[in-house]
């Protein structure tokens, strides 16, 4: 009898990891959570037609981003530096107009160590209206 019982346990356990392994498989091919979408970002379908790529490159205290825009629209860019040292002033760079087809180099600095560096963007103009949409003017 005592034979029986040892022999059902292992079948068990098998069971339970089989089990729990089809369950890990399942969890890992699940999507993930959709993030919201910040209130000015395009919907799905919609085109982002303004915003310039760009790199950042940090050498030391010194952060430097290179933007090129390849769309028409202007894209407004700043970058943002964040300071390792509690006592060193985070930076924010004034606002740098890329143009159609245009370059821009936007610098920044820390006195000690940088602990992060990024651009944002933000049209510069107005987006167009939607193709077959002709703007109304008043009477």
């Amino acid at each position: 009898m005592r034979g029986i019982r040892h022999g059902f346990g292992a079948i068990a356990s098998v069971a339970v990891l089989i089990t729990g392994t089809g369950v890990a498989a399942e969890v890992r091919a699940a999507p993930a959570p959709t993030e919201e979408l910040p209130a000015g970002a395009p919907a799905a379908g919609e085109p982002q037609d303004f915003e310039a790529s760009c790199r950042t490159l940090v050498e030391g205290s010194h952060v430097t981003a290179h933007c090129s825009n390849p769309y028409p629209r202007t894209d407004r860019v700043r970058l943002h530096v964040e300071c390792a040292r509690w006592w060193d002033v985070d930076t924010d760079s004034a606002p740098v107009e890329v143009g159609p087809a245009d370059y821009a180099q936007v610098t920044g600095r820390c006195w000690k160590e940088v602990r992060s560096a990024w651009v944002t963007h933000q049209p510069a103009d107005p987006a167009p209206p939607a193709p077959g949409r002709l703007p109304v003017r008043g009477s």
